[in-house]
């Protein structure tokens, strides 16, 4: 039986969306096929596992009985869960575990932004969802934008500046952010999702006060250019290369201008920690022209960034019908299992195909080459030039 590590928690203002996603995940995946491994990182960065984590109710109110501190080693194929040097004593077992596969169920930075994909790249282990590229270009905003613009995807106008230029001339990103864009305007932190920091700016002081929240939790600020009228549709891709399938699309409801953390997680998890249907409309009630064109978009979006595993894109339409890319989630709150369903996916069956979908890119990486014998050390001296 293959043991999963499903990671989950971090450092990251999306702490809590991660512990429901990874719950989610623990909760619904093939005891038959997998055992689970759980592997939490809290607030203050320590790596935690231990059986009391499976347990949803510990975590309201913070006590876990049997946890180890633990850490991972970058070796190549050690694939071993190690207790802390720490902790462990003279005569502690070093090994307390092991892990075959990883899923990483974090949100925002910290995990999903490439860090502990490069942790298991080094190990060399498989391992769910975007590598080390498609998870950092996802998560900075600005980064992704460009990307998409190179590619000739539609987006709305951006611009963008670091924290330290607002902290030393106020009035000239102002300024500058005028000469590009006009009111209304999103302000919102570049490598931070669940709508945390976003606020949107009606004239120059909304636009200052943006700023100064946005600032708190980044040093690198995007400022969008506002659709009116707009309307949200989110479309989630699976698969790996351009073998890629699309979900069904989803209309979150219930909002007006922008949907808060609050409306995204709180208001749809109150019902026992699922998304309730009640906050969105599954499949989104558009014209089967502007859907077609979503999944085309969304499958381009996913695959120009070279993703992996499951993605949702979410899309802004315009009163016209015209759609601009907003966003890549590149690990979805809940791995998105709510736009599958439709589509014959149960939660336990879409964590299945994403496992074997990580197995895949790793059998695929063992096809590359990796070293190049050029004799290279015995032709050079220390200090003297190649000949």
């Amino acid at each position: 039986m293959k043991k999963i590590g499903v990671f989950f928690g971090g450092r990251s203002a999306e702490h809590e969306v991660s512990v429901i996603t990874g719950m989610q995940i623990i909760e619904n995946i093939d005891k038959t096929k997998y055992e689970v491994v759980p592997i939490y990182v809290s607030k203050e960065g320590k790596w935690l596992t231990g059986s009391s984590l499976l347990d949803f109710k510990n975590y309201k109110d913070g006590k876990f009985k049997d946890t180890k501190e633990i850490i991972l080693s970058p070796n190549y194929e050690d694939n071993n869960v190690y207790a802390h040097p720490e902790i462990v004593g003279l005569f502690g077992k070093k090994i307390i575990d092991k892990i075959d596969i990883a899923l990483p169920a974090f949100h925002g930075m910290n995990g999903e932004d490439g860090t502990v994909q490069g942790i298991f790249e080094l190990m060399d282990i498989p391992y769910v969802g975007c590598g080390v590229l498609g998870s950092s270009v996802g998560m900075d905003k600005v980064l992704m934008k460009d990307v998409y613009k190179a590619n000739n995807l539609p987006i709305v106008d951006y611009t963008w500046f670091y924290r330290s230029k607002w902290l030393k001339d106020k009035d000239l990103v102002i300024n500058q952010i005028e000469e590009k864009l006009s009111y209304p305007m999103f302000v919102k932190p570049a490598n931070l999702g669940s709508s945390i920091g976003i606020t949107k700016a009606k004239d120059r002081d909304g636009l200052i006060l943006a700023i100064e929240i946005a600032i708190k939790y980044d040093r690198k600020i995007i400022i969008e250019k506002a659709v009116e009228n707009l309307r949200e549709i989110n479309c989630a891709v699976m698969g790996f290369d351009e073998e890629v399938r699309t979900s069904l699309c989803e209309e979150p409801i219930g909002w007006e201008e922008i949907l808060t953390f609050e409306d995204k997680y709180v208001k749809s998890n109150e019902k026992g920690g699922k998304v309730s249907g009640e906050r969105r409309i599954i499949p989104a009630d558009i014209d089967e022209e502007v859907r077609v064109e979503i999944e085309e978009l969304a499958k381009k979006a996913f695959i120009t960034i070279d993703g992996r595993g499951v993605s949702r894109i979410d899309f802004l339409l315009d009163q016209n019908n015209k759609v601009f890319i907003n966003e890549i989630n590149t690990l979805p709150g809940s791995i998105a299992f709510y736009l599958w369903e439709g589509k014959n996916y149960s939660f336990t069956k879409l964590i299945d195909e994403l496992i074997n979908i990580a197995i895949k890119v790793h059998k695929e990486k063992k096809d590359n080459i990796y070293s190049y014998e050029a004799n290279l050390l015995n032709r050079t001296s220390f200090g003297s030039k190649i000949k």
